[in-house]
């Protein structure tokens, strides 16, 4: 090996990766920036700590991403500053050449100790960056409804809680605006020392826990009542102390959306999930994902690759989707056959509602043909043309479905002329149950509603989980689906307008809005379903 070889060589062995530390957000994923998820998304290893969220791991990063715990210790002990410095140190130099991303919560340089574990990565040689997060001390104030400036309130202390050395003769004024973050008892401490520095005991306080997530918690009390209010709490808090306060009552836009503090249960895969989630944030609710059907290939690919050779070749004149899954199917093998969707040039497209539809769509395939009316099988041979030897060049029709998919559309495309490949291009299995403690939440109403897709999703729920509680809203996606879960014994509440996810969550948003509605016009509380259960928590909304 020649001397300019190896000295190359030892060199790019010895330089440790880049370091970058990452603002995670103060909690909502949707606030991680643009950058920050590049580089999630680049990242060889991730060191977290004790507050920085593993969802963002699990949203932005590769599966096989190495994770450093540098929150905790080998036996659960809480790791000091300097540990943590050497373990990102010890992280850069075991992934030479790449990248390590030091992800911390909110803003790196606002409580996180960016200053020591930058400094350790800089007489250690390594090269690193800094990217801005959004920073809990405005982002969980914004998400409460509480400006921290005004016309009458134009200066901002922020105070970590449990500072013993900081002066707060300069947060007397009543015109200026003080932020303490931390642990409850620290901040009910530093809450006092306000109160004994001189600052009027009828100063409004709002304490906000889980800030900018959908488990958000605010309380407006005063500065001498606050203390009280700490006891309460079991997260770490950031309470606002001004004049600023008040304006929470016509400036709260989070904790008053139409399903703020729902838990959903939606019955279906991960993979299949996304779009209702996403949704379900953005109404205030949390989506708890139950999947009740497995995906399978089929026990033999050959009849499926036959007909996806047929496609190319030009053996049909149609291919009819009924499901996602049959469009992620076909996919599948596309990919894997190193086509795309160009390859369905010359053929016709038919799907049997709006899911399947956007799923095609998203490949950059728009359907020809989509059911007018009701969005099923039935609802698809409505709309279907019949055969015309005139018009159709080729009489023959694909049909990619589940291998317990129902025969009414392959008869009734026969009965029209139609010659029908009707091909198994996945199988559905039923998933194991539930873990216990989600099934005796789905029995006993702790969750507030539940959405289900599909018949199946119905039938498989009540055979893996039971049938959920009375006090549950029940959501379907069309009328099919609604009869099905009246078969099992269920009510009804929310029906989508169209036989899309958004449009089902949308539905159970107006309902929510609904029963809001009704009771402050019956001088009530606003109540979760869970809450009015027998044995409900009865914590107004």
């Amino acid at each position: 090996m020649s001397p300019s070889r190896s000295t190359s060589s030892s060199s790019t062995t010895r330089t440790p990766a880049r370091v970058v530390f990452v603002g995670a957000g103060p909690g909502d994923p949707g606030l991680v920036t643009v950058r920050a998820g590049e580089l999630l998304a680049a990242a060889d290893a991730v060191v977290t700590d004790q507050v920085a969220r593993d969802e963002v791991v699990a949203r932005w990063c590769r599966p096989e991403v190495s994770v450093v715990d540098a929150g905790h210790g080998e036996h659960g002990e809480r790791l000091t500053q300097a540990s943590r410095a050497k373990l990102v140190v010890r992280a850069a130099k075991a992934h030479p050449g790449g990248l390590v991303v030091r992800l911390m919560d909110g803003d790196p340089a606002v409580f996180n100790g960016l200053a020591e574990e930058a400094q350790a990565c800089a007489r250690a040689g390594i090269a690193f960056e800094v990217v801005p997060g959004v920073s809990s001390v405005t982002a969980v104030p914004s998400y409460a409804g509480i400006p921290l400036t005004s016309s009458g309130s134009t200066a901002v202390l922020v105070v970590a809680a449990g500072t013993r050395t900081i002066d707060l003769a300069a947060a007397v004024d009543a015109g200026v605006t003080v932020v303490v973050l931390g642990q409850p008892d620290s901040a009910a401490g530093t809450l006092h020392a306000l109160l004994v520095a001189g600052r009027d005991a009828d100063t409004p306080v709002a304490v906000t826990e889980q800030g900018t997530t959908t488990e958000q918690r605010t309380t407006v009390t005063t500065l001498g009542q606050a203390a009280g209010v700490m006891a309460e709490r079991r997260f770490p808090v950031l309470a606002v102390v001004g004049s600023t306060v008040p304006l929470r009552e016509t400036l709260s836009w989070f904790e008053t959306k139409p399903l703020y503090g729902w838990t959903v249960l939606v019955p279906r895969t991960k993979d299949q999930s996304g779009t209702m989630t996403a949704r379900l944030e953005h109404h205030g609710a949390r989506a708890d994902v139950v999947p009740t059907i497995s995906v399978e290939p089929p026990r033999t690919p050959q009849q499926l690759e036959r007909a996806i050779k047929g496609m190319v070749t030009g053996r049909y004149e149609w291919v009819g989707f009924t499901s996602v899954n049959a469009v992620r199917a076909i996919r599948e093998k596309f990919d894997e056959f190193g086509l795309d969707a160009r390859s369905f040039a010359g053929l016709k497209v038919a799907a049997v509602g709006g899911v399947t539809a956007q799923a095609l769509r998203e490949w950059g395939i728009t359907p020809d043909l989509l059911p007018t009316g009701e969005q099923s099988a039935r609802g698809l041979l409505d709309e279907w043309p019949s055969f015309d030897p005139e018009l159709d060049p080729i009489n023959r029709v694909f049909l990619p479905r589940a291998d317990i998919a129902t025969d009414t559309l392959v008869a009734g495309l026969q009965d029209m002329g139609w010659e029908v490949d009707d091909v198994t291009a996945y199988r559905t299995v039923r998933a194991a149950p539930p873990p216990a403690p989600v099934r005796d939440a789905i029995k006993n109403g702790s969750f507030d509603a539940v959405l289900f897709t599909s018949s199946s999703t119905v039938r498989n729920l009540v055979g893996i989980a039971g049938k959920p509680h009375p006090s549950t809203v029940v959501g379907c996606i069309g009328p099919a689906t609604a009869k099905t879960a009246e078969e099992h014994g269920l009510r009804v509440d929310v029906l989508a307008p169209e036989p899309t996810a958004d449009a089902l969550v949308d539905a159970l948003a107006d309902h929510g809005r609904s029963l809001a509605l009704a009771a402050e016009e019956a001088g009530e509380a606003v109540l979760r379903p869970s809450q009015r259960r027998p044995g409900g928590r009865r914590r107004a909304t």
